[in-house]
C-alpha cells in the first residue's frame, strides 16, 4: 500500500534547520515496516539527512557551502532573480531534492544522532512545499 501527504513547511530563514518533528507532524502515521521517501518541489532548497544533537554542525553546512558555491561569481547568467538564485540551484543539485529512510517498527529508522534538514539556499525562500510518500 502507498499513501501519499502534500504539505508545506513554515518558511525558514537561509540556512540549514532540522525539521524531522514538523515532518512527522505531517505524516499521521507508518507501517509496521516499510519506507519513507520525503521530496522537495522546489530548485533553490534541498533535504538530507545528518547529525542534529550539535548545533555548530548547521553552521558549519552553510560556511562550507558558501564557500564551495559563493554568491557573485562573475561568469554565472542566470542573476535576474538576484545573487543567491544561481548559487541555490547549484547547491540544492549538490544536496538533492529528495531522501528515503526505512521503517521499522512503526517509526522512521534513522540513526542515534540523525535528523532530517531543510537546506534553505535563498535569503528569502518562502514556504516549501513536500511530498511524503510511505510504501508499506
Amino acid at each position: 500500500m502507498i499513501q501519499q501527504y502534500e504539505f508545506s513547511l513554515r518558511p525558514y530563514a537561509r540556512g540549514y534547520h532540522i525539521i524531522t518533528s514538523e515532518v512527522l507532524g505531517n505524516v499521521p502515521n507508518f507501517p509496521e515496516t516499510g519506507i519513507f521517501t520525503l521530496y522537495i518541489k522546489h530548485t533553490s532548497a534541498g533535504l538530507t539527512i545528518n547529525e542534529a544533537a550539535d548545533p555548530d554542525v548547521l553552521v558549519d553546512y552553510e560556511s562550507i557551502f558558501n564557500k564551495i558555491v559563493p554568491e557573485n561569481m562573475p561568469f554565472l547568467t542566470h542573476t535576474i532573480e538576484g545573487p543567491d538564485d544561481m548559487p541555490a540551484h547549484i547547491k540544492a543539485t549538490l544536496v538533492g531534492s529528495s531522501i528515503t529512510i526505512p521503517i521499522t517498527n512503526g517509526q522512521l529508522n534513522l540513526g542515534t544522532w540523525q535528523g532530517i534538514f531543510l537546506c534553505e539556499f535563498r535569503n528569502r525562500g518562502g514556504s516549501r512545499k513536500v511530498v511524503a510518500t510511505v510504501y508499506s
